[in-house]
């Protein structure tokens, strides 16, 4: 189990483990009855492949891709052909086919076996069942089971819990506080999945499930209350028995020297199973509501999933904004806008002292009629007229028009 910032691309798929034939059959989950016909010494052969095979024409002597480890399956089709042969032609056949090391070979048709195949079985120590079911259910009741007893797995110290249909599994040191989220977050009506051991799965395309161990199922250790059963406190609907992986939340405890991510910008991931699972590192310290940061870290992937990155989006607008706001030059405007007031004493318009005190709103009437910086000045006076203090005082820019004197 690694850390990285970006997913791995192209990684192979972990492994597959292995089942042996005699545990295979025995296995209740198959859901199929298979009858032994012969091959009892082979039945600690090892099977090392989910998916079966049908290898009709290696009975016709064309052995090219016929992988051993894998079950074989003849059905109607396949005892057909050796029912169109010859007796003498027919034992050859069938021993060149069970020479190859088969882990074991199942056959599907309901009538009696052709006893060259029995024969040959025998002689190779190979396990020859018949199956009561017809092909098509005998295939899809192996892949199921071999899918389960072949996936790679591994053991995690952690907790497990759905939240909003989204799997979080909880690592961190012991004592950290795992098991009381997953108290809380069942608190808040979501489902317990496993505590203290999780025991993973890898699936196919790229997928990696969670399980409890078979003697924790159900149970929480909780430091000061014990251990809980969790479904008979809250109910079936408050536990489940196997959840995919979406999201690693690694506890840690809050150290103030320690920088954490405040943006969510970049993504990090932990590999499991050789699968990269996204990781968000959340400190703990008292007073922080856990039960409510988990629960945003699940709506939060909820809406990842959708296509929306809340900080990415930020960011972007945030850039998008940046340095928008052009500084537009005076001769470059059709009509030169002064955004100052013109000086009447650079004009040679003012004649003596300023007046004492705060002026009145510019541009106001008060302001021309009552100045006596406008008593020499040409033209006709404005008319004075009380100031009003709902009028505005925002200066108006004066507009020089093009080709006028000042």
């Amino acid at each position: 189990m690694t850390q990285g910032s970006t997913p791995p691309g192209g990684s192979a798929p972990p492994p597959l483990g292995d089942v042996t034939v005699g545990e295979l059959a025995a296995d209740k989950r198959l859901g199929i009855g298979l009858v032994r016909l012969a091959g009892e010494a082979g039945l600690g052969r090892p099977i090392r492949h989910p998916r079966v095979q049908k290898s009709g024409l290696a009975l016709a002597g064309h052995f090219y891709g016929v992988v051993p480890s894998r079950v074989q399956v003849l059905g109607e089709t396949e005892l057909s052909y050796l029912d169109t042969l010859t007796p003498e032609a027919r034992g050859p056949a069938a021993r060149g086919f069970f020479s190859l090391g088969l882990s074991c070979v199942v056959v599907t048709r309901r009538d009696e076996v052709p006893r060259s195949i029995i024969q040959a079985a025998e002689a190779t120590g190979t396990p020859l069942f018949m199956s009561e079911a017809r092909s098509s259910r005998t295939i899809n009741a192996l892949h199921a089971l071999l899918d389960e007893r072949l996936a790679p797995s591994t053991s995690l110290h952690g907790v497990l819990v759905d939240v909003f249909g989204i799997g979080l599994l909880l690592l961190g040191k012991s004592g950290i506080g795992k098991s009381e989220c997953a108290v809380e977050l069942v608190l808040r009506g979501h489902r317990l999945v496993a505590d203290d051991v999780v025991r993973c799965e890898w699936r196919p395309p790229g997928m990696v499930f969670g399980s409890p161990a078979d003697i924790l199922r159900h149970h929480v250790e909780v430091r000061g209350l014990g251990v809980l059963n969790i479904k008979d406190l809250f109910g079936v609907t408050a536990v489940r028995e196997r959840k995919r992986i979406d999201m690693v939340v690694q506890l840690d405890e809050w150290d103030e020297a320690k920088e954490y991510d405040r943006l969510g910008v970049d993504d990090t991931y932990q590999t499991v199973l050789g699968t990269p699972i996204r990781l968000v590192t959340v400190p703990v310290r008292p007073g922080r509501d856990m039960g409510a940061m988990l629960e945003m870290a699940a709506r939060n992937e909820l809406l990842r999933r959708a296509g929306r990155h809340s900080a990415r989006e930020l960011m972007s607008r945030l850039e998008e904004n940046a340095g928008l706001t052009p500084e537009i030059a005076v001769e470059d405007s059709p009509e030169s806008v002064i955004s100052a007031p013109v000086s009447l004493r650079s004009r040679g318009e003012l004649r003596g002292p300023l007046p004492a005190g705060p002026p009145p709103p510019p541009n106001s009437s008060v302001a021309q009629a009552s100045d006596p910086r406008w008593a020499d000045s040409e033209g006709p006076q404005p008319a004075a007229k009380p100031w009003s203090g709902t009028e505005s005082s925002a200066w108006i820019p004066v507009v020089r028009p093009k080709g006028g004197n000042e």
